[in-house]
């Protein structure tokens, strides 16, 4: 591997970003000095645009040398324009642990314009509904990937029309004749879709429409990384720079093979600083339904599991067939949570929740900001029918037992948060009901807050049967 080839890949310190910035200290970028600014470059939580000095054309070229310094080992593209466009790509490291990813893989949902107009639509109206809420947050689906199944160049053109106009979901064009792909390109071109793909047989035609109409382009050879490496390096070479990997998926004898490319190219880009395989990797689960003699459930059990390995395995991006939820909602939990920050547990604000109707008589209950209590909380809460406040409390979201025995929740933070909340001036009541699991803290909360404790369930669920038996409390407060 040449040195051309290579990116430096020694661990990144503020130190590094600190040497090439103006050094002047001057709180432009809200940060108290340069080194601060340079420790949160690092860990990518502010840009570098967000220092005004270092975009003067007198560091133009430290500006230049930070970009690439700061470059990701995988390159991010993005496919698509406007609010619908998405980011694929841009991984720093190797393994989740040492460092956040970035761009939550897309997932494509495929049509073929072989298809009805109306199947077409209900496919594309079904990838458009898909919606789940996931410990507050809303879980969906990402792309259409048209498949020319005619080898027809003016249906190809014909059917992708139809559905630019249907969806503004991002576009994948999928084919290897090029006048397909060129007939589809002539029309949608400003959409910027991916191309798919280029193979050792069409690189050349299918580089010229990517050149010309400034798309991202798919380099597909199954099997043999050798190969894609050497396209890869031809295409740059002839000036495509915007390319996605796929070095095939193969079902059942051949899974562990494509785990091991899908692995081997990621480990060269992030380890070995391999620029030549430092691009995003395309995974295409819907090649189990070339297997048409098995029975459509096995083939979507399949089309799961090899989705969930491959998103756990450095896939980038996704092509899918299935449309029904248990197909899909298990492999977009598990993209969320494979995407989510390692070093920071999933939380929601602290402060006072309002639930239904509640008066100064109404139940005050405490839980913790980790967001999957907090939501279960709510969703458990919503569904009694309950009218009562909730405090949530920061505990760095950490959940109940985990805070109680980290000292993360506290009879004093209890007694803080009471207090900022203003609750004392909502209710007449002094009682508060906390989580069964933080029932320990009970009586040092009665003496430091003046309010009774309720110890309330272990569980959330038991919410609607613990007041029935316990509100309003049998003591006068």
């Amino acid at each position: 591997m040449s040195g051309e080839e290579k990116r430096g890949i020694k661990e990144l310190s503020p130190l590094d970003v600190y040497r090439l910035l103006p050094k002047t200290n001057c709180g432009e970028c809200e940060e108290k000095n340069c080194m601060a600014f340079a420790a949160k470059v690092v860990n990518r939580e502010v840009s570098l645009e967000s220092c005004p000095p270092l975009l003067r054309e007198e560091y133009r070229d430290s500006y230049n040398k930070l970009k690439e310094l700061l470059a990701p080992a995988v390159k991010e593209i993005t496919i698509g324009t406007g609010r619908h466009a998405v980011k694929i790509g841009g991984k720093l490291v190797m393994y989740r642990h040492e460092f956040t990813y970035h761009n939550p893989a897309p997932i494509a949902i495929d049509v073929e314009d072989e298809m009805s107009r109306d199947e077409i639509l209900k496919r594309i109206r079904r990838v458009e509904s898909f919606s789940y809420n996931y410990i507050g947050r809303t879980l969906s689906l990402d792309m259409i990937a048209v498949r020319s199944t005619s080898n027809d160049p003016s249906k190809f053109r014909s059917t992708v029309e139809m559905i630019s106009k249907e969806t503004d979901l991002p576009l994948i064009l999928c084919s290897f004749n090029p006048e397909v792909i060129g007939a589809a390109l002539e029309i949608i071109h400003d959409r910027r879709p991916l191309i798919y793909a280029a193979t050792e047989n069409n690189w050349r035609q299918m580089a010229d429409l990517a050149l010309k109409y400034n798309c991202p382009l798919t380099i597909f050879s199954p099997n043999n990384l050798t190969l894609l490496r050497s396209l890869a390096n031809t295409l740059l070479k002839y000036g495509v720079e915007d390319l996605v990997l796929d070095p095939g998926t193969i079902p059942d004898e051949g899974l562990s093979e494509t785990i091991n490319n899908f692995t081997m190219i990621r480990r060269n880009a992030c380890k070995g600083g391999d620029k030549l395989l430092g691009f995003p990797i395309l995974g295409a689960p819907i090649t189990v339904w070339t297997e048409k003699s098995e029975p459509k459930e096995l083939l979507q059990w399949k089309e799961a599991y090899i989705t969930a390995m491959l998103l756990s395995r450095y896939a980038d991006i996704l092509i899918l067939h299935s449309i029904d939820g248990w197909v899909l909602l298990p492999n977009v939990i598990l993209r969320f949570n494979l995407y989510t920050d390692p070093r920071k547990p999933v939380s929601v604000e602290p402060g006072l929740r309002v639930f239904g109707n509640p008066d100064e008589n109404s139940p005050v209950m405490i839980t913790t900001n980790y967001a999957l209590t907090y939501f279960t909380v709510e969703s458990d809460i919503k569904s009694s029918n309950v009218d009562c406040y909730l405090i949530v409390v920061d505990t760095g979201g950490i959940s109940v037992e985990s805070s109680v025995a980290g000292r993360n929740l506290t009879a004093e933070i209890i007694r803080d948060a009471v207090k900022n909340s203003g609750i004392e001036d909502k209710v007449k009541h002094r009682y508060l009901i906390i989580p069964g699991l933080a029932a320990k803290l009970s009586g040092e909360i009665e003496e430091l807050t003046g309010w009774h404790v309720l110890v309330g369930p272990r569980d959330s669920s038991g919410i609607p049967a613990f007041l029935k038996d316990n509100w309003p409390p049998k003591r006068e407060g």
